[in-house]
């Protein structure tokens, strides 16, 4: 999965267009992009909508615990059959688990956007089987931490890698970049995320897609080394052990196998995605 797009959950107008635009995963957002005065409306369109389209690739923010709203987000919801939910704010393992106790059937994804959730991570990514990602809320945590910009939010974003992976979910997705016109900053910051271990990135607008994928593409150069390993490693019969050297000098032992696989797999799952 490399692309997810937020849709305002009270613009049922967009709905349609947000999937049309094709990303992987799109995200009906009741939170913060929808007005106090909007909420009921939105709740009611949003997942009278995704009911409808019960399977596909589809997920709801919600309010976040402790809001006035969330209590019957979740009573909604429960109505549907294994539907993602996106919680925001989520702090600790306990409230994943109350998520879930309202609402048994959901995949979580848990936004982590303070210092006390980001120093549970990895509890939180291992509440529960039902959690099947986490990732950053860049924007309040940023405040929360005094930080600036990239380099401010690289140390919590590499902690969220780090969390992820321990947890078995995998790579997570990269936050949002605020910024739809400037393509440039997207295309910077997602190569930088691509850096830290994140693969793929939601967005706010449809025209963002195709730079985020392109930037979580890997170069050709990459691919064609992590393909050469690979036949070398099995011609050679060391992927239980051993070591191999590459006719480029290169020593190769079953260590480095695993990221040679996955990068293998992304261009799999992104040519397919493409044809």
């Amino acid at each position: 999965m490399l692309t997810a797009l937020y849709v305002p959950a009270n613009r049922p107008d967009r709905f349609a267009k947000a999937v049309a635009a094709g990303p992987d995963l799109v995200v009906f957002d009741l939170e913060d992009a929808v007005p106090v005065g909007d909420k009921d409306d939105a709740r009611g369109w949003a997942i009278a909508w995704i009911a409808a389209r019960a399977g596909g690739s589809l997920e709801v923010r919600v309010n976040a615990p402790g809001s006035p709203w969330i209590a019957d987000d979740l009573a909604a919801l429960a109505a549907v059959p294994e539907v993602r939910v996106r919680v925001p704010k989520v702090e600790t393992a306990d409230d994943v688990r109350w998520v879930l106790d309202q609402v048994p059937t959901a995949k979580i994804t848990a936004l982590i956007e303070s210092p006390l959730g980001l120093e549970k991570a990895f509890e939180i990514a291992t509440a529960d089987p039902r959690v099947v990602a986490v990732a950053l809320g860049e924007a309040d945590l940023a405040s929360s931490l005094g930080a600036e910009g990239s380099v401010g939010l690289a140390w919590a974003r590499g902690r969220l890698v780090s969390a992820s992976r321990a947890a078995g979910l995998g790579a997570p997705m990269l936050s949002v970049y605020p910024h739809v016109n400037d393509e440039e900053g997207l295309r910077r910051t997602s190569l930088e995320g691509r850096a830290l271990g994140f693969v793929g990135r939601a967005a706010i607008h449809p025209r963002q897609l195709a730079a985020i994928v392109e930037s979580f593409t890997p170069p050709a150069s990459q691919v064609a080394e992590a393909a050469e390993l690979l036949a070398a490693v099995e011609k050679a019969g060391v992927a239980e052990g051993g070591v191999i050297v590459l006719p480029d000098g290169r020593m190769v032992d079953s260590a480095m196998l695993g990221r040679a696989r996955e990068l293998t797999t992304l261009m799999q799952e992104i040519e397919s995605r493409q044809s």
